[in-house]
C-alpha cells in the first residue's frame, strides 16, 4: 500500500506548480489551466485523506469540486472568448480598464505593444442582376 505522504506530496506539488504558474503567467488561458491544476492538487489530497481515514467524505467533496470545475471551465472559456473578441489579445496587462473606479492603475514595464487594428476586408458588390427564370431553363438544355 502506498503511504499517505506520497499522495500529499504529489497533491502539494500540483498545487504549488499551479500557483507559481498562475502568478507568473500573463496569458488568460494559461492562468486558467494553472487554476485547474491547483484544483486537481486539492482533489488528490481530499481523496488521499478519505482513503487514509476509511470514509467517503473526500470522494464526495471531490465530486463536487469536479462539477464546479466543469461549470467554471465553461464560464471561463466564454469570458476569455469575449475578452479576446473585444481586445484581440489574451494578455492580462491589457485589461487595466476593467478595475474598479478609484483604484490606481499598475504600470507594467514588460507589457507587450498593442497589436495594430486590422482593417476590415472589403466587400465585393454584386456582379449584376439575376437573369429571368425562363433564360435559365433554356441555357441548360
Amino acid at each position: 500500500m502506498i503511504p499517505l505522504s506520497n499522495y500529499l506530496i504529489v497533491g502539494a506539488a500540483l498545487f504549488v506548480l499551479g500557483m507559481i504558474g498562475f502568478l507568473t503567467r500573463r496569458n488568460l488561458i494559461l492562468m486558467f489551466l494553472c487554476a485547474e491544476m491547483m484544483l486537481q492538487g486539492v482533489t488528490i489530497n481530499l481523496v488521499a485523506f478519505a482513503r487514509a481515514h476509511g470514509n467517503l467524505h473526500g470522494q464526495v467533496f471531490t465530486l463536487f469540486i469536479i462539477t464546479v470545475a466543469a461549470c467554471e471551465a465553461a464560464l471561463a472559456l466564454a469570458l476569455i472568448l469575449m475578452l479576446y473578441r473585444r481586445g484581440h489579445t489574451l494578455d492580462v496587462s491589457i485589461w487595466q480598464t476593467l478595475r474598479e473606479p478609484g483604484q490606481e492603475e499598475t504600470v507594467d514595464l514588460d507589457a507587450p505593444p498593442q497589436p495594430p487594428r486590422e482593417e476590415p476586408l472589403p466587400h465585393l458588390t454584386p456582379a449584376g442582376t439575376a437573369p429571368p427564370a425562363g433564360d435559365r431553363e433554356e441555357s441548360y438544355v
